[in-house]
C-alpha cells in the first residue's frame, strides 16, 4: 500500500540517536506528526528542538521500551495527543558480542527482551488503534543478520531472526485489515552497533568495508514505508551474502567463519 507521510501519525522507538533520530528528522521534513521514545531525555529534548524548528508537531515520552507500563503510556499518549496512530516504527535495539560459550544467560535474555519481546508486545498494544488509522503500517528495523548469522553475535542474530519470523507471520495475519508490515534489514551501520553494545567479550567482530550511515538507512526505510514494501535490504554486500547463503550455504558458512562479518 502506497502512503504519503504528510499528516501521518508516527511512533518511533529508539529515537534519541542513529537510525531512529534520522528517521524522525526526515519524517518531520515530510510533514509527519511524531511521538518519540528513548531512555535518554537530554537527547530527546535536543531532537525535539530540531523537529519543532522544522514546524513538526512532535513530542516525546522518556522510558525503557522493555517496561510494560512504558509501552502502555506510549499507546495512551498516541490516543490522547494524536487521537490514534498510523505508523509504528520499532527501531530500539541493543547488541553484544563475544563467543556464545563465554556468554551469560543474562546477556541472551537482555537482547531478546529489547530486540524481540519489546517490539512484539508494543505491536500487540498498537494493532487495535492502527486498524483505525490512515494507511497503517508497522515498520520493524531488523538486520541483515536476521538472514545470515555470523560468529561473535549469536544472541543478537537469534533476536533478529525472531523479529524477522514474527514480521513475516504478522504481515500475513493483518493484510486483510489493510495494515502493512515492513521489515528493514540493514547491514553494518556507522556508530549503531557499537553505541548500543551491552557486553563485549573477546575479540571485536570484524566489520565489512561498506558501512552505511544512519541517514542512508533512514532514507531507505521511509521510502519502503511510502511504497509499502514488504522488506528491504539496504546494502549490496548484505544482499550478496544472503544470496550466497541461499545458493551455496556451505560457501557462506566458510566465508563468515573466515571473515566474521556480513
Amino acid at each position: 500500500m502506497r502512503r504519503k507521510l504528510d499528516g501521518l501519525r508516527m511512533l518511533i522507538t529508539g529515537a534519541s540517536s542513529g537510525i531512529g533520530r534520522s528517521m524522525a528528522i526526515l519524517a518531520a521534513e515530510a510533514g509527519a506528526k511524531l511521538l518519540l521514545t528513548a531512555r535518554r531525555e537530554d537527547r530527546l529534548e535536543e531532537l525535539l528542538g530540531v523537529l519543532h524548528a522544522k514546524g513538526c508537531d512532535a513530542r516525546y515520552v522518556v522510558g525503557d521500551i522493555t517496561d510494560p507500563a512504558h509501552r502502555q503510556r506510549l499507546v495512551e499518549r498516541a490516543e490522547s495527543d494524536f487521537r490514534g496512530l498510523d505508523v509504528l516504527v520499532n527501531n530500539a535495539g541493543v547488541g553484544a558480542y563475544g563467543s556464545f560459550e563465554d556468554a551469560t544467560p543474562e546477556r541472551l535474555r537482555t537482547l531478546m527482551e529489547v530486540n524481540f519481546f519489546a517490539p512484539v508486545e508494543l505491536t500487540r498494544l498498537v494493532l487495535p488503534i492502527l486498524e483505525k488509522g490512515t494507511t497503517p503500517a508497522v515498520c520493524n528495523i531488523s538486520s541483515v543478520l536476521a538472514h545470515r548469522a555470523v560468529p561473535g553475535k549469536s544472541e543478537y542474530c537469534a533476536s533478529k531472526f525472531a523479529l524477522h519470523g514474527f514480521s513475516d507471520a504478522l504481515r500475513a495475519e493483518v493484510s486483510s485489515k489493510g495494515i502493512d508490515v515492513i521489515l528493514v534489514s540493514p547491514s553494518t551501520t556507522s556508530s549503531e552497533f557499537a553505541a548500543a553494545v551491552i557486553e563485549k567479550r573477546g575479540k571485536v567482530p570484524a566489520k565489512g568495508k561498506f558501512v552505511r550511515t544512519p541517514h542512508n538507512v533512514a532514507v531507505a526505510a521511509l521510502r519502503a514505508i511510502r511504497l509499502g514494501r514488504h522488506e528491504i535490504i539496504p546494502s549490496k554486500t548484505g544482499f550478496a551474502m544472503i544470496l550466497l547463503d541461499r545458493l551455496c550455504p556451505s560457501l557462506a558458512d566458510w566465508a563468515v567463519a573466515k571473515f566474521g562479518y556480513v
